[in-house]
């Protein structure tokens, strides 16, 4: 029921026509880090630069803390990347007094520590402007005048900001020990999976809102009481009326109308959206109550995503390399579910 739900989300521009296959290597799916700062040089944190393979980051940043002989603790990386693909980012390694290891030993057929340098503090989570992509699409089976005209949409348009499958887990795995841990909030629950399950079920209602809002065709557009959040920061106001003024601050791509990531508190937006997210959410009560007792605060995220820098070309006799750019917490995935039906090896 709930992978059900995960995959019958709206599409802003129609279910695409379109098929192809996505991750037949690891190569066809390249993720850069946009990072927020660099290394300064000096301090007790040595950053890496790291290109890794058909790896995941918490476990290179495992591989990073046993090679340094450290705790965990003491490796920390902006943002999770994807398994599988080839990404590039940033981890850094706290060694307080300590000689820098030979990171190149590190060197495998799956990471290459690429270079490293001191900073005088460590790497934050979220501390990252977001990532660059560059993923080809394999053996396109389209309408070609159909597939230019939804890339040409997406570029200028954007697309709804879904938070993508793999936050919900292989079979939607986070979502179930979510609901496990609603119907028994005492379970005991490794840290990190009872943090996965929270923001899995948080991002889930989320999903479900916006696929209303694609529904009605407001995901792009404001309804009387919106929380708008100005582009590029998590600043909003609310839309007492919407007025020309507003609606060109909107059609310029300066303020986004935005969902719910739910917790406790009181929600700010009124009227309108006020009744559309208490129908949705109304749904899910026995989800709202644990995602408040477990201590969340109500946020906000921009339902409408712009997609940055996109650009496409035929390679090859039936394939499509995309490239573009997307800001932090966003998913391309989110991005590619608007153009084509991939199939393939799961992110």
């Amino acid at each position: 029921m709930l992978d059900q739900a995960i995959h019958a989300l709206a599409y802003a521009y129609g279910k695409p026509a379109a098929s192809g296959q996505l991750r037949l290597a690891a190569e066809d799916f390249c993720v850069t880090e946009i990072p927020l700062l660099e290394p300064d040089g000096e301090g007790e944190h040595d950053w890496l630069w790291i290109r890794k393979r058909n790896e995941n980051t918490p476990r290179v940043a495992e591989q990073l803390a046993r090679f340094a002989g450290i705790h965990p603790r003491q490796v920390s990386y902006a943002g999770l990347k994807d398994r599988r693909a080839v990404t590039e980012q940033w981890f850094s390694v706290q060694l307080p007094g300590r000689e820098v290891p030979d990171w190149a030993a590190l060197d495998s057929d799956t990471l290459t520590v690429v270079r490293h340098a001191r900073h005088s503090r460590k790497l934050r989570r979220g501390a990252l402007k977001g990532n660059r992509f560059s993923i080809t699409v394999r053996d396109i089976q389209a309408d070609e005048d159909d597939l230019e005209k939804r890339l040409t949409l997406i570029s200028a348009e954007g697309v709804p900001s879904y938070f993508g499958e793999q936050r919900f887990g292989r079979d939607a795995g986070n979502l179930h020990n979510a609901q496990q841990l609603f119907a028994n909030p005492r379970r005991r629950m490794p840290r990190n999976r009872r943090s996965l399950a929270l923001s899995a079920a948080r991002s889930f209602l989320f999903n479900q809102l916006l696929s209303q809002r694609v529904n009605a065709a407001t995901w792009n557009m404001p309804v009387d009481g919106d929380a708008m959040q100005l582009s590029g920061s998590h600043s909003f106001f609310i839309a007492e009326s919407i007025d020309a003024e507003l609606l060109a601050r909107v059609q310029k791509k300066d303020v986004h109308p935005t969902g719910p990531l739910h917790g406790r508190g009181e929600t700010p937006v009124q009227g309108a959206s006020r009744q559309l997210e208490h129908a949705v959410l109304a749904g899910h009560a026995d989800w709202c109550a644990g995602l408040e007792a477990a201590g969340l605060k109500q946020e906000r995220r921009a339902l409408r995503l712009m997609v940055q820098d996109l650009n496409w070309q035929r390679t090859g006799t039936a394939d499509l390399l995309l490239e573009f750019s997307l800001p932090a917490g966003a998913y391309a995935t989110s991005v590619l579910r608007e153009l084509v039906r991939a199939t393939g090896p799961a992110g």
